[in-house]
């Protein structure tokens, strides 16, 4: 199966490279800069593309993608969990979303498209703690917002520097 892997964190490429190597996948790697164009002349089976990447996102690659090569598995990889991303890359035709630091026996299944959920892991990820959902909420106002800072902080009601130390927290 032939995988390319888009990912600036440099040490995470090559493990994941190396890992899937092993495992029987025909792997290419792109840590700078790419186009869809580029990615879609591979024609690879799997795609696994990381949310935010050399000032792009993932997420722009997902569409062209799937109307070129609709059977290709596509999984997008992120430290930047949120629902609001998840739902979004779904929507664009993304087959799995993950998070880091990624379980590697789930992302070969993801990448096989032989995902093996259970019922309990879905209960377990909608239970959320108050924190969390402030932070999805405030996450899905930035992502309407481009990203703008001082925007959102300004349709939260709160001062942009209350608004960074809170987003600086990553996902609760």
């Amino acid at each position: 199966m032939q995988l390319v892997i888009v990912d600036d964190d440099q040490p995470l490429l090559a493990a994941l490279a190396r890992r899937f190597s092993q495992r029987g996948f025909s792997v290419n790697t792109f840590a700078a800069a790419v186009s869809a164009e580029q990615l879609i002349a591979l024609q690879a089976q799997a795609y696994l593309l990381d949310l935010r990447f050399a000032n792009q996102s993932g997420l722009s690659f997902i569409a062209p993608l799937r109307a070129a090569l609709p059977q290709c598995r596509i999984i997008l990889l992120t430290g930047y969990a949120s629902i609001a991303n998840a739902v979004q890359a779904v929507k664009l035709g993304a087959d799995d979303y993950l998070t880091k630091p990624v379980d590697l026996l789930q992302l070969e299944q993801a990448l096989r498209g032989n995902n093996s959920r259970t019922d309990a892991d879905h209960d377990n990820q909608a239970i959320l703690s108050p924190d969390q959902l402030e932070w999805e909420h405030i996450n899905r106002v930035l992502s309407e917002q481009d990203g703008n800072i001082s925007r959102t902080a300004e349709l939260l009601g709160m001062h942009r520097r209350t608004l960074q130390r809170k987003l600086s927290k990553h996902r609760p």
